[in-house]
């Protein structure tokens, strides 16, 4: 049997990541920063308007007029932190929550069928796969780059 090319498959997986934010921004009427901006703050849920500015590499005013369209179009709201009065945090509201759901349930279920195509050892085995890769893409998202040549 040939050597399953796993770098390639990787890569193919990664190059359509892109592909599925922008599917996902026109299913939801947004744009596509708006959209990795309510992935961030679903893996960071006490992130506010600075920590987002720093997640999409964007100014903070930027930052700021982002979370003012994504509040006015019912997708987050402004909390107060719960340990500094000062901070304010961002929440996906139910509703957000609600139409992200619907609007990836398609891919999700396709995801599932994919998944079930597998046994409990193989499933395993993906799961230790994913998650040293996404170790490794964290590690060099944070390594500070090589000084120039």
């Amino acid at each position: 049997m040939d050597r399953p090319d796993v770098p390639d498959a990787l890569r193919r997986l990664l190059a359509r990541t892109h592909d599925v934010e922008e599917a996902l921004a026109r299913r939801l009427h947004l744009g596509s920063t708006d959209v990795v901006a309510l992935q961030h703050l679903v893996d960071h849920p006490e992130a506010g308007p600075a920590d987002l500015a720093r997640l999409l590499h964007i100014r903070t005013a930027s930052a700021t007029a982002l979370v003012d369209r994504l509040q006015d179009a019912g997708h987050v709201r402004r909390a107060p932190h719960p340990t500094d009065g000062r901070r304010v945090v961002l929440a996906l509201t139910d509703s957000a929550r609600a139409e992200v759901g619907a609007a990836l349930a398609p891919l999700l279920a396709r995801i599932g069928e994919v998944v079930g195509g597998f046994d409990a050892d193989e499933q395993r085995a993906i799961t230790r796969f994913l998650t040293a890769v996404t170790t490794a893409m964290a590690d060099f998202a944070q390594a500070p780059p090589a000084p120039p040549r």
